[in-house]
């Protein structure tokens, strides 16, 4: 059986990044699941979607018939994010902690593909999200421990993008971690536990 990948970089780290490496394990696991898979990387950290302006907004939310040549240009890097998510089976997201929440090029993404109309809608009066049958995995990486302890309360990484996908029809995320990357007494064995979880969950 095979998938389609999407695989999200959002770190400026390259490969030392650890949100990559276990993003990369992450993909290669499925890979493993699904032969005959494709990928499809989308570096933020190197190409980053534009931020909203007053234009993209006007387009969203005008006719599509009556767009200007500037608000088609304006919608362009919406249009082909939100394709690229529709097309694909798996999203994968390498997650950097900074600053205790998600970076900001990958706030620009989910910007970009939350969108009324097209990944999500009110029209029965409610919120219905438009992105089904998706499969999620999140690779969060920290220089602290932030999946239990003092600082739990401190991370709005995960919850906010449990929240934002689920609003979107993406229901089922699988967090893996990587973490205590900055603590001598955890530093070492950081990256070999959260690369065992992963080799231990059933894709």
């Amino acid at each position: 059986m095979s998938q389609k990948i999407l695989k999200i970089i959002t770190s400026t780290n390259g490969e030392n990044s650890f949100s990559n490496q276990l993003s990369n394990a992450v993909i290669e696991k499925l890979k493993a699941a699904n032969p005959d898979s494709t990928v499809q990387t989308l570096d933020l950290s190197k190409t980053p979607l534009p931020y909203l302006t007053g234009l993209h907004i006007s387009a969203v939310y005008a006719p599509a018939e009556t767009h200007s040549e500037e608000q088609k240009s304006a919608l362009q890097y919406s249009d082909e994010a939100i394709e690229s998510l529709l097309d694909s089976d798996s999203i994968v997201i390498g997650v950097p902690l900074y600053n205790f929440g998600i970076p900001a090029v990958l706030k620009g993404w989910i910007d970009q593909v939350a969108r009324a109309g097209k990944t999500f809608s009110y029209a029965d009066g409610s919120p219905k999200g438009l992105v089904n049958n998706k499969k999620v995995y999140l690779a969060i990486a920290s220089g602290a421990i932030f999946s239990e302890g003092p600082y739990k309360s401190y991370d709005f990484s995960e919850s906010y993008l449990r929240a934002v996908f689920s609003f979107l029809g993406m229901t089922d995320v699988t967090t893996f971690r990587v973490e205590g990357t900055a603590i001598p007494d955890f530093a070492a064995n950081a990256l070999p536990k959260a690369l065992a979880s992963v080799e231990e969950f059933a894709f």
